[in-house]
């Protein structure tokens, strides 16, 4: 089995588990593993017990979810330091639950993940919030519809706050649904993971890594269409044309009235004349 298969596999057994079941910190080590191919997942695990157990004693008598948000706060950002990596916000160690754990910095949804696992340990419920742009998340007590921004040291926004940062990201114009401030689940959280990561290394033209991530990605949600088109395009841009004609003819067949489906079909039609010709 190669290096890579064993994560993988040991991923997508998580996965298969209830929704409410699955160990989002340990399946994020899995997706680190094949970067870090040494990562000690054990060890990572347990030091997020341990903040969890230093953090307990410094909790409320009181059991008031703002209260607990603040004592969290207190320990994770002013104690620990954990920050918003605002210096290299494109590093790929951002998005490594391991580094983040290492360095105490991260994007919005690692520092989410850090904060969401501490407050499991503590039985404090919450969840991720896939806000486009900016990833939050929220107690699921019942009536406590706030919302928590771990990048910005906790801050504690409501309904409007979030439309307020949605517009000033992607204008007054744009629309932000009910559904992007829902709870998502453990396989969309991973998901986003790794879009980040494929973004990244598509920026910093690591086309390898970013063709990895997105095999990732289709490896726990094959139904993200759009990741059929992008790898069938860098399939196309590197050359591998049979891997090219077959993923952007799914991305076909599955969205034949795509926004960019005569693009596509132009790429395909361009992969037939290449392989017709004597």
């Amino acid at each position: 089995m190669t290096n890579s298969a064993l994560p993988r596999e040991r991923l997508t057994q998580e996965l298969q588990k209830p929704a409410d079941q699955v160990d989002l910190a340990k399946a994020a080590l899995y997706l680190a593993q094949e970067d870090y191919p040494d990562l000690d997942i054990a060890a990572h695990l347990a030091l997020l017990d341990r903040m969890a157990e230093t953090l307990r004693p410094r909790l409320p008598q009181e059991t008031y979810p703002l209260k607990i948000i603040r004592a969290i706060n207190q320990y994770l950002f002013d104690e620990l330091n954990f920050r918003g990596n605002t210096v290299d916000y494109y590093d790929p160690r951002n998005s490594f639950l391991n580094e983040v754990l290492t360095r105490q910095v991260g994007i919005p949804i690692t520092l989410s993940l850090v904060y969401l696992e501490l407050a499991k340990r503590i039985g404090f419920p919450m969840a991720g919030v896939g806000m486009p742009g900016h990833f939050l998340i929220r107690p699921t007590v019942e009536d406590m519809a706030v919302f928590v921004d771990p990048f910005n040291r906790g801050e504690i926004l409501f309904e409007q706050d979030c439309r307020d940062r949605f517009h000033q990201m992607f204008g007054d114009s744009a629309r932000l649904h009910f559904r992007h401030l829902e709870q998502i689940t453990p396989t969309a959280f991973l998901t986003r993971m790794l879009t980040n990561l494929k973004m990244i290394y598509l920026q910093q033209r690591d086309v390898p890594k970013a063709l990895e991530a997105i095999n990732r990605i289709l490896l726990i949600y094959p139904e993200a269409v759009s990741e059929w088109r992008d790898r069938g395009l860098i399939y196309y841009q590197q050359g591998q044309l049979d891997e090219a004609r077959l993923d952007l003819e799914r991305y076909l067949y599955e969205r034949p009235d795509a926004s960019d489906a005569f693009e596509i079909r132009r790429v395909i039609a361009q992969i037939e004349r290449v392989q017709d010709d004597p």
